[in-house]
């Protein structure tokens, strides 16, 4: 090989390994692989096979001066020259096509005058994964064994190369998904559950994370609502601001508007200096408000009005201010029903349920209790800085069976009081003390159908806090069939 040539070479082996460090997708490697042949080759087109790892087919993945849709063209070429190449994974070169006896029934090399081929395999670890065929149909370039040469390193260097992108983009991909499960498993770790309800509260929670919707988080009292909460803000764009929470129906009504808004000194009696309400406290981060449900008519009016713009004037104060927070609301209460009752305000439930996301309750995933109790009884040890008990087969049973009106809550006092009821590393039936269930809640042998109707129609009631729409739609009754068993309920 002359000094030229070996110039060439290095100059190719050199570029495709500048491809290895810059390009990101195969398909550009491809094509960048074939401009470097072509250049050093001075040929015309070409293009580059790949085997398809379903099929074991070569495939075209790549091509330059050559139509795509009429790849048909290359039918003749393709049984005569690339089958030789992946048949016997050598090289393949012709000169002078038209002195060849090889190509001189070709139909293709004929009509399009083809000069001069070379074909070599992609080969990696002695496996074939490709091929890459260039051609010319101007005698002056001249293919020769040099060029053949030049291509095979090429090649060499090139399967490489498409290894490394396709591994790259491998990981690339495995690593998107990992960092999803991990988001899922440490953004949301509070939140734990595998069931399809539990997966669809993630997908709402990542879908209003980059924005400023508000959200009303709804269900039952143990459910996780406060939870939620906290993982929208720590996972959004304010979570190096303040998560400032005010659980509406545990602060005395007169004090509500104080709390949140603040006061100035001798607004009431006991106001003895300015206070910051919890709207100014959380600037620039999230204000949850839990339990709005129980917040009074004449408050809404005022908060419907913050929320609007967030602006708002401190209890006995003349001058506006403005912050720059999310809302996040919380409730375990029908709100619809409240509104219907004249309790709520409409425009105020309007403005709150921008987007809901309802937690549900743990009687509805059943499946979520073992990872939940596996969670609770790790975090539990943290705490006590103590070794995690496990627990036995039977006290899961007793765990699983339960209704657990108290939802995750519940599901986190009972372990706890196991924990320490145990006597040993593990927990077992007798340490899981459960509240004595209403009996009426079981189908006994022997009852009366229009009894069964009635206990799943109170029950299907009270995990639809009590909304007889739902009812009728989640057991596929009518509306009318519920009122007249709650008026049969009533006679009876």
């Amino acid at each position: 090989m002359d000094r030229s040539i070996t110039e060439k070479t290095l100059q190719a082996i050199l570029d495709i390994s500048k491809e290895i460090n810059s390009v990101r997708n195969v398909h550009s490697l491809l094509e960048r692989i074939l401009d470097i042949a072509l250049k050093n080759l001075n040929a015309e087109r070409g293009f580059i096979l790949l085997r398809d790892e379903k099929s074991s087919e070569l495939l075209t993945a790549a091509s330059r001066n050559i139509d795509p849709e009429r790849s048909s063209d290359l039918s003749e070429i393709s049984r005569s020259t690339v089958t030789k190449v992946k048949e016997r994974q050598k090289p393949l070169l012709a000169f002078d096509t038209q002195e060849d006896v090889q190509f001189m029934a070709a139909e293709s090399v004929i009509l399009q005058k083809i000069a001069s081929i070379a074909c070599v395999p992609l080969l990696l670890k002695g496996k074939l994964i490709g091929v890459i065929y260039i051609d010319s149909r101007e005698k002056t370039a001249g293919f020769n064994q040099q060029s053949l040469d030049f291509l095979e390193t090429l090649s060499n260097q090139a399967a490489i190369a498409i290894e490394n992108v396709k591994l790259a983009e491998a990981l690339y991909k495995e690593n998107e998904l990992l960092k999803g499960e991990l988001h899922r498993v440490y953004a949301f770790k509070e939140l734990v559950g595998n069931s399809p309800q539990m997966k669809h509260v993630f997908e709402m929670i990542g879908r209003v994370l980059n924005n400023d919707v508000t959200v009303l988080l709804t269900g039952e009292t143990g459910t996780g609502k406060e939870l939620a909460a906290r993982a929208i803000h720590q996972n959004s764009r304010r979570k190096d601001k303040p998560f400032v929470a005010i659980n509406c129906a545990v602060i005395p009504e007169n004090l509500v508007e104080s709390e949140l808004f603040g006061h100035v000194k001798g607004a009431f009696t006991g106001a003895i200096s300015d206070k910051e309400g919890l709207v100014e406290k959380a600037e620039g981060g999230t204000l949850l408000l839990d339990e709005i449900g129980e917040i009074n008519v004449n408050l809404q009016v005022k908060l419907l009005r913050f929320l609007q713009d967030h602006t708002f004037i401190p209890v006995g104060g003349t001058s506006e201010k403005k912050v720059n927070l999310r809302i996040l609301a919380a409730t375990h209460k029908n709100l619809e029903e409240q509104v219907a009752k004249k309790i709520f305000r409409e425009d105020l439930f309007y403005r709150l349920n921008v987007l809901n996301i309802q937690l549900p309750p743990l009687r509805d995933h059943r499946k979520d209790i073992p990872l939940l109790v596996d969670h609770i009884l790790k975090k539990i040890a943290r705490q006590s800085s103590e070794k995690r008990k496990k627990i036995s087969a039977e006290a899961m049973e007793k765990l699983v069976a339960y209704s657990w009106p108290g939802n995750v809550r519940e599901l986190e006092n009972v372990l706890e009081r196991a924990v320490v009821m145990s006597n040993d590393d593990q927990i077992n039936p007798q340490d899981i003390i459960l509240m004595k269930q209403d009996s009426r809640s079981y189908i006994e042998p022997g009852m009366k159908i229009t009894q069964v109707s009635l206990m799943l129609l109170e029950q299907t009631l009270k995990a639809c806090n009590g909304n007889k729409t739902k009812a009728a739609e989640l057991m596929g009754v009518s509306l009318r069939w519920i009122h007249y068993q709650l008026k049969n309920k009533a006679v009876r």
